[in-house]
């Protein structure tokens, strides 16, 4: 099992103890603590028999890298690669090449369509799912999706990965994934932000 820093936030936003981003962090106690239950919940759970733990570094690995390749991306991407070095290699190429502005997508909502906006589609090339197999390539496009097109997640989507073998509970689970990381990720950027800002 890889070791993780007890506050992942703080190890990612550069948070040191006594610290203003600390003080700032300290104002809202209940929610810093839920960020780190949160993660704990996906990347230590007591049971990773749906997900394992693997899939979901290498899933991580590559959802953060599709914004940029940031504190938070390299953080997975390590983790990934100390689990499971050669599939991490092949997901962290894939990821700089499926990196997109986004996001991305058509609306269906009436009135709405005007706002809709083109970009990358973006499928699992075959060697990466030679590389990696039929199942994870699902998921690194669900992670895609859910990134760069949220508007189009849809139960189409849905029926891909449980077609590509995810039970219903690991659906669950990869989305939840996802969402914690798009969270996380803001996260670490906006303190950052306020960090260089206030050097500056």
């Amino acid at each position: 099992m890889t070791a993780f820093p007890p506050d992942v936030i703080d190890e990612l936003a550069g948070v040191a103890p006594g610290s203003a981003l600390d003080a700032l962090r300290r104002q809202r106690p209940v929610t810093r603590e839920q960020a780190q239950e949160s993660f704990a919940a996906l990347f230590a759970p007591r049971d990773d028999t749906q997900v394992p733990l693997a899939e979901r570094l290498l899933i991580a690995a590559f959802a953060t890298r599709l914004t940029g390749d940031d504190a938070t991306a390299a953080f997975y991407r390590a983790h990934a690669a100390g689990i499971d070095p050669d599939r991490a290699l092949v997901v962290a190429d894939a990821a700089a090449e499926a990196t997109a502005p986004g996001p991305f997508g058509r609306y269906r909502e009436p009135g709405l369509q005007a706002e809709s906006t083109e970009g990358l589609r973006w499928q699992a090339p075959a060697e990466l799912r030679a590389a990696v197999g039929d199942q994870l390539a699902a998921a690194l496009e669900h992670a895609h999706l859910l990134v760069v097109r949220p508007r189009e997640a849809d139960a189409a989507a849905l029926a891909a990965l449980t077609d590509a073998g995810w039970s219903v509970d690991a659906v669950i689970t990869l989305s939840q994934l996802v969402a914690f990381l798009s969270f996380q990720q803001r996260v670490v950027t906006g303190l950052r932000t306020i960090a260089e800002e206030a050097a500056a």
